[in-house]
């Protein structure tokens, strides 16, 4: 009977056996925790829309040796990116962290980092990230620039707004824009239309993350769309699910695909739908368990969605 290592200091909603908690240096785990290391799951989120922005460019003005790179540089950068901004989200949060169940063995609140160190290891993160992003050319460079915005608003939100995930959206889908950007050198509404089904896709499956946290956080006063939702979370979840797949399905439209090309684009959408329905169909807002498996699975449709786009510009 297969067993896991029990981690007396491991982060609630981290995946059992991850690989922080099995093989990383105890020294090294506070700080792998505060880039979230040990929770792959947002760094999928915050890559997929740069997948699904290389796709688009692909299909709509065809397909560059420089994509590998920029598949490559999206890879690393939002890896490193994903860890700067959660390190920020945990300096921000870090009086409110400790007051929740799930959060409160996050590094800075348990007192495994000083909230000096965490500062640093954001700007050292920042730092690996700008690196990247200048190998990415002028537009993209902008454009990554521009999302310092969101990004640094976001932590803000849950404090003034029933609508945090919104912030959230705004931000983990800037990289349809700036992979976008990267290929073709300028902008169009192309990437901008993907870029709002994006933060549909967001207040979606973010909306399912937060009923975890619902009952804490109206202890404490923090606000989310879980909480604004309440008791009608299908029937908005059922919006936000449509209308993610009507501006996704609007968005390969306009990037003009045509033949085998638009089967397989168009494919992936339908196949994206189907998983945003099934979650629909299991969804629970009382289950916290099944809400963190539900959010985790997105990364799976999103994957299909990305793999059908990127082939669909090859063709």
């Amino acid at each position: 009977m297969q067993t896991t290592r029990q981690i007396p200091d491991a982060v609630a909603d981290a995946p059992k056996d991850n690989w922080v908690d099995l093989y990383a240096p105890p020294g090294w785990r506070p700080w792998l925790r505060l880039s979230r290391a040990d929770r792959p799951i947002g760094t999928w989120l915050l890559l997929l829309p740069c997948y699904f922005g290389i796709g688009l460019a692909m299909i709509a003005t065809g397909p560059l040796w420089f994509d590998l790179w920029i598949v490559l540089a999206c890879t690393l950068g939002a890896a490193v990116m994903r860890g700067a901004g959660c390190t920020w989200n945990d300096i921000t949060d870090r009086h409110i962290d400790g007051s929740v169940e799930r959060t409160r063995l996050r590094p800075i609140p348990s007192g495994q980092v000083s909230l000096r160190g965490a500062v640093l290891w954001m700007i050292l993160q920042a730092l690996v990230g700008l690196v990247i992003l200048l190998t990415l050319g002028r537009a993209a460079i902008i454009m990554g620039v521009i999302s310092l915005v969101p990004v640094l608003v976001y932590p803000f939100a849950k404090r003034f707004t029933w609508w945090p995930q919104v912030f959230l959206g705004t931000a983990f889908n800037w990289g349809v824009m700036l992979a976008w950007a990267a290929h073709t050198g300028s902008m169009s509404v192309v990437p901008v239309v993907a870029w709002l089904a994006g933060i549909c896709w967001t207040v979606f499956y973010d909306t399912i993350y937060a009923h975890q946290d619902a009952e804490d956080d109206a202890l404490i006063g923090v606000k989310s769309t879980a909480l604004y939702f309440g008791e009608d979370s299908p029937r908005w979840l059922l919006g936000f699910a449509v209308a993610t797949v009507a501006l996704t399905t609007l968005a390969v439209w306009a990037a003009g695909p045509e033949g085998v090309a638009a089967v397989v684009a168009f494919g992936g959408v339908a196949g994206f739908a189907l998983h945003l329905a099934w979650q629909l169909g299991r969804f629970d807002q009382h289950n916290n368990q099944l809400c963190l498996r539900l959010f985790r699975s997105n990364r799976d449709a999103g994957l299909f969605l990305a793999f059908c786009l990127g082939l669909a510009g090859l063709l």
